[in-house]
């Protein structure tokens, strides 16, 4: 007698391409297999972001993380899934010099990983890299706004749009890669209405991140939602709070080693009688 498992089918490219003004896109970071595990229920795409420079490892911003450790990150996240299509950032200075060397870059993280698409911060700049990676089979998600690789340029991480005279330049970067075949674009760190009228001037999703309601899905870095940073900006809504949670365990744990309560009889082995 023989049993039939379910096949899980991961999410696909198309299939993301395709919720433009459908139900909302549910987006969330993850960096390791076990987080990846349990965001794979619920999420349609999983970001590995170069965010884990600053979440995991203490950067000051995202500029110095190099490619293997995305790749490292990206394995882990792809053997923890079953479901959501895996995006990896490309860090900084793996992308920008020519569409050859983005390539490369772009070939060597799809191939090591077995991700299915990778992420570019840039608007207008970049189209004729997306255009370029696009055309030789690489799926390309844009991100635009508020783009943390470039913040040393920026000034620091500051919200983009406050001045309407500057909203022509934010809606044709989303145009262009839009245009050069982006299947989808971040849209980070700009005033609501600005948001709004990307997201209806573009013809593939937009996704929000410290933008509008209206953006077609959203996604949070989620350690900053599970409440395990202590600062976190404005756009971020802690659904949880790990952080004091996790102090408290540690804090009972270093007090019953100290008064010798842990390990108790149910924790040791003993020998056969």
């Amino acid at each position: 007698m023989s049993t039939q498992t379910e096949v899980i089918r991961r999410n696909t490219v198309p299939q993301i391409a395709s919720r433009k003004g459908a139900e909302p896109i549910v987006s969330l970071t993850s960096y390791h297999a076990h987080t990846a595990a349990i965001v794979d229920k619920f999420a349609d795409f999983i970001l590995v972001g170069d965010s884990l420079g600053m979440v995991m490892h203490g950067m000051e911003s995202t500029v110095g993380v190099p490619l293997d450790l995305m790749i490292m990150h990206g394995k882990a996240v792809v053997r923890g899934t079953q479901k959501a299509l895996i995006v990896v950032d490309m860090p900084f200075g793996t992308y920008e010099e020519s569409p050859n060397m983005a390539f490369r870059n772009a070939a060597k993280i799809m191939k090591e990983t077995q991700c299915q698409a990778v992420k570019l911060e840039g608007g207008a700049r970049m189209a004729e890299t997306i255009k370029f990676l696009v055309e030789r089979g690489i799926p390309v998600m844009a991100h635009i706004g508020l783009t943390p690789q470039s913040s040393h340029v920026m000034g620091g991480f500051k919200t983009q749009g406050r001045d309407e005279d500057t909203w022509p330049a934010h809606i044709a970067d989303a145009k262009a890669v839009s245009e050069a075949g982006a299947f989808a674009v971040v849209v980070e760190g700009v005033v609501e209405p600005l948001a709004d009228q990307i997201t209806a001037a573009v013809d593939i999703p937009t996704i929000g991140i410290g933008a509008s309601a209206k953006c077609d899905g959203q996604i949070l870095v989620l350690e900053d939602m599970l409440g395990l940073n202590p600062w976190v900006p404005k756009f971020v809504k802690k659904y949880g709070n790990l952080g004091l949670m996790i102090e408290q365990a540690v804090s009972d744990y270093a007090s019953e080693v100290k008064n010798r309560s842990f390990p108790s009889a149910e924790n040791m082995y003993q020998p056969k009688k």
